[in-house]
C-alpha cells in the first residue's frame, strides 16, 4: 500500500452516502455543531439547511418538506438555552472590538451571521474612547500613522483612507493617524 489512503487507482475515497433526514438526526446535528462553535438562531438554521439540501439531493427528496422539521429543531435548541442571540452577539462584538474592529465593522459582522439589526446595533455600540482605543489597534496592527517606518507626511492620506475603509469615523481616524508616537498610546 503506498500513500493514496488504501486505494489503488489513486483517487479519492469515496464519501459515506448522506444520512436520511429524521428529526433525532438533525437535533444531534444541532448538538455537535453547537458543541463545537457558537452560533445565532439564523446561523445554525444554514446550517441544517445545507445538511438537509444534501441529504435531499442524495436521497431525491423535496428540501422543503423539511422546513418544519428544521424551525422545530432551532426552537428546540433555543428554548433550551443552546442557542442565545444576545449572548452571541455580546460575545462576538466584545471579541471583535478587542482586535480592533469599528462599531460599523462590528455591526455588519454581526448582521452577516444572522443577527438581527437592532441587537448587532446594541451589542456593537460603544463610547467614543472604546472607538479611539479599536482604532490605535487598527493603525498598530497595519502600521499606520505613528507606528508607519515610513513618511509619515506622505502616506497621510492612505493611512486615512485604511482606517475610514475599516469603518472608523473621520474625526477617529485623523486622532489617529495625526497622534503623537507610539509612547503615547501604551497601555
Amino acid at each position: 500500500m503506498g500513500f493514496g489512503g488504501g486505494r489503488s487507482d489513486g483517487g479519492r475515497p469515496e464519501r459515506r452516502a448522506p444520512r436520511k433526514i429524521t428529526p433525532d438526526y438533525l437535533h444531534r446535528a444541532a448538538m455537535h455543531y453547537l458543541e463545537r462553535y457558537s452560533a445565532p438562531a439564523a446561523q445554525l438554521r444554514r446550517v441544517l439547511a445545507r445538511k438537509v439540501a444534501l441529504s435531499c439531493r442524495h436521497h431525491e427528496q423535496d428540501p422543503s418538506a423539511f422546513e418544519a422539521m428544521l424551525d422545530e429543531v432551532v426552537a428546540r435548541c433555543v428554548s433550551s438555552g443552546f442557542v442565545d442571540d444576545r449572548r452571541f452577539a455580546e460575545s462576538r462584538a466584545a471579541s471583535l472590538k478587542r482586535k480592533g474592529r469599528s462599531s460599523r465593522a462590528v455591526a455588519a459582522n454581526l448582521s452577516a451571521k444572522g443577527v438581527s439589526r437592532e441587537l448587532a446595533q446594541a451589542a456593537s455600540a460603544g463610547s467614543e474612547e472604546d472607538e479611539l482605543a479599536a482604532a490605535r489597534k487598527a493603525a498598530r496592527r497595519k502600521r499606520l500613522g505613528p507606528w508607519n517606518r515610513g513618511d509619515r507626511a506622505a502616506n497621510r492620506q492612505k493611512d486615512l483612507a485604511a482606517l475610514a475603509r475599516a469603518g472608523f469615523p473621520m474625526t477617529i481616524a485623523r486622532a489617529v493617524i495625526d497622534g503623537a508616537g507610539e509612547e503615547e498610546f501604551t497601555g
